[in-house]
């Protein structure tokens, strides 16, 4: 028993130095190496740990991550690499906003608790699965005894809280501008509603007043108008008058008497 254990212990150490020689290897890699890394098939994914993008484990000072990032900034700078200059761009925009998300402390604590919280995950994870295998009678163990496996599903649950931040962000974004074109909208029917008013009570007054010119020539026509009416029927009531006068002066005529013959 004990000299299995040893076996292990001693596969481990194997793993774990050619995993440091592998790191170590990455860690001076050329500038079209590091351009090609930052910018491969899926790099999205592993550059939103700012940690996986400068090469460094998350313990690492801020003093070494200063030095990582000086080193790597020169190897990418697009001044560097003016043959592959848009490559460069993107790949040293990508190792800057690492940088600053690490050399400020608040964001740098929120990726140290990214790492905390997939510890916690894994931790539980694992012993759901002794739970299970306890429950149905095995007691062999899980793959994460081994430390290096225990290693690589930290990292793979790291990257993956990584990515529902990211996700989460991205929501939140589309929410806030699908929020911000909905206020724009109503903003600008709004202003619409307004300028139709504004329209609308113009052409009021324009038409009010009008209407009032229309009233006051109304008016005036009817008072024309009254006037020779009156005109009209002082005229013609002088007519009549004048007539029973001329009617009245011959019917007052009176013939003389005819006196009876006398014999």
């Amino acid at each position: 028993m004990a000299q299995g254990h040893r076996n292990e212990e001693q596969t481990f150490n194997e793993f774990y130095t050619e995993v440091k020689e592998i790191e170590k290897r990455d860690s001076v890699l050329t500038s079209k190496q590091q351009i090609d890394r930052l910018l491969r098939p899926g790099a999205t994914y592993f550059n939103l740990n700012p940690f996986e993008v400068l090469q460094l484990d998350c313990d690492a000072p801020l003093e070494q991550i200063k030095k990582k990032y000086r080193s790597l900034s020169i190897l990418v700078h697009p001044d560097k690499n003016p043959d592959n200059l848009d490559r460069a761009q993107q790949a040293f925009e990508i190792i800057s906003k690492a940088y600053k998300t690490l050399e400020n402390e608040t964001t740098r604590k929120k990726c140290l608790e990214v790492y905390e919280e997939a510890k916690d995950r894994t931790d539980m994870m694992i012993a759901e699965k002794k739970k299970k295998l306890k429950k149905e009678g095995k007691f062999d163990g899980v793959p994460e005894d081994d430390p290096a496996k225990y290693k690589h599903a930290i990292y793979v649950m790291v990257m993956k809280l990584f990515a529902d931040i990211e996700r989460r962000r991205q929501q939140l974004e589309v929410r806030d501008m699908e929020e911000r074109k909905r206020k724009r909208e109503a903003e600008i029917e709004e202003e619409e509603q307004r300028d139709l008013q504004k329209e609308w009570q113009k052409n009021f007054e324009e038409s009010r007043q009008n209407r009032v010119n229309s009233w006051h020539t109304f008016q005036a026509g009817s008072s024309s108008a009254s006037s020779s009416s009156s005109s009209s029927t002082a005229t013609a009531a002088t007519t009549v008058k004048s007539k029973k006068s001329k009617k009245a002066k011959y019917t007052s005529f009176n013939p003389p008497k005819i006196k009876p013959e006398t014999r």
